[in-house]
C-alpha cells in the first residue's frame, strides 16, 4: 500500500499545507482519493508529487467539514462516496462561523456519481467504507464544538472512515476521528470480521493530554498496532502523548509512506 499525503496541516520539504486533510491511496489494484482539503491545493501538491488524483477509482469524503471537502469543487468528477448526512449546515458554537461543505447534495450529484450511505459500504474485495460510527465508549465524542443550524449540539454523526483488509490486519484511515478513534477500529473490526489491526492513520481530534487521550494510547497499545499516524486535527499535547508512546514521526504534506 502507498500513501501520498496531498493536504496536511505540516508542510514538507517542497509542499505547502492547509488546515485539511487529503490522501491519495493505492491499494489492491485501487486508487482512492480520501478527502480534498479546503481548496486546491492538493492539486497542486499532487503535480509536485508527481501523483494524479484524477485518476482515483473512488473518492471518499471522511464527514461533511469546508476542511476536507470543498476541494471537491476542484474536480471534474467521478465515483465519490460519503455518509448522507455530509450535507448539514453546521457552525462552530463560539462564534457561529459556518464550517460545512460549501457545496450542496444536488450539486455534488451533478458533477459526481455520488453515492451515500450511511452503513458500511464496500468499494472493492478489501476496502471498506464504514458509514457511520456508533458511539459506544464512555471517554469519546461526549461534548462538542459545534451545532447545527437549528442550534442543537452537532456530534458529526456523518464521521466515517476506511477499512483496508491488509495481510497484517485491518488499516483504518480517518479523516478527523471526532466519533473517537477506538469507537472507530472496534466499528471496522465488527464490520470487517478482523480483529487484528496493524495500523491508523489520519485525524484523531485528541487536543490534550486527558482521559481520551490516555485511553486511546492505551487501546493502541494493548491492540499490539504497528504503524500508529495521527496528523491534521491531532493538537501538539496530544502528538507529543503519542510520541512518548510510541516514538510516532510527524506527518506532512508530500510524504509518501508505503506499507
Amino acid at each position: 500500500m502507498k500513501i501520498s499525503v496531498l493536504t496536511d496541516n505540516h508542510a514538507g520539504s517542497s509542499c505547502q499545507a492547509e488546515h485539511g486533510l487529503s490522501y491519495l491511496i493505492e491499494f489492491d489494484g485501487k486508487k482512492l482519493l480520501f478527502d480534498t482539503g479546503q481548496s486546491d491545493l492538493f492539486l497542486k501538491n499532487a503535480e509536485i508529487m508527481g501523483v494524479n488524483p484524477e485518476d482515483a477509482d473512488m473518492i471518499v469524503l471522511s464527514h461533511g467539514h469546508f476542511d476536507h471537502g470543498n476541494g471537491l469543487g476542484h474536480l471534474g468528477g467521478g465515483k465519490l462516496i460519503c455518509h448522507p448526512g455530509c450535507f448539514s449546515a453546521r457552525f462552530r458554537k463560539h462564534d457561529h462561523t459556518y464550517i460545512g461543505l460549501k457545496y450542496t447534495s444536488d450539486e455534488l450529484s451533478a458533477r459526481f456519481s455520488l453515492q451515500t450511505s450511511d452503513g458500511p459500504f464496500t468499494i472493492a474485495e478489501n476496502i471498506i467504507f464504514l458509514g457511520g460510527i456508533p458511539r459506544l465508549t464512555d471517554f469519546e465524542s461526549l461534548s462538542t464544538p459545534f451545532a447545527l443550524d437549528n442550534g442543537t449540539p452537532d456530534y458529526v454523526e456523518d464521521d466515517s472512515a476506511i477499512a483496508l483488509l491488509m495481510k497484517e490486519g485491518l488499516f483504518v484511515i480517518t479523516g478527523c476521528g471526532h466519533s473517537g478513534i477506538v469507537n472507530t477500529l472496534e466499528h471496522a473490526k465488527k464490520v470487517s470480521g478482523q480483529e487484528q489491526i496493524c495500523g491508523i492513520m489520519g485525524g484523531f481530534h485528541l487536543k490534550k493530554v486527558d482521559r481520551q487521550t490516555m485511553e486511546t494510547i492505551n487501546y493502541l497499545r494493548a491492540n499490539k498496532v504497528r504503524h500508529i499516524l495521527p496528523s491534521h486535527c491531532t493538537e501538539l499535547p496530544a502528538l507529543s502523548a503519542f510520541y512518548d508512546a510510541f516514538g510516532i514521526k510527524q506527518v506532512r504534506t508530500g510524504d509518501i509512506l508505503t506499507f
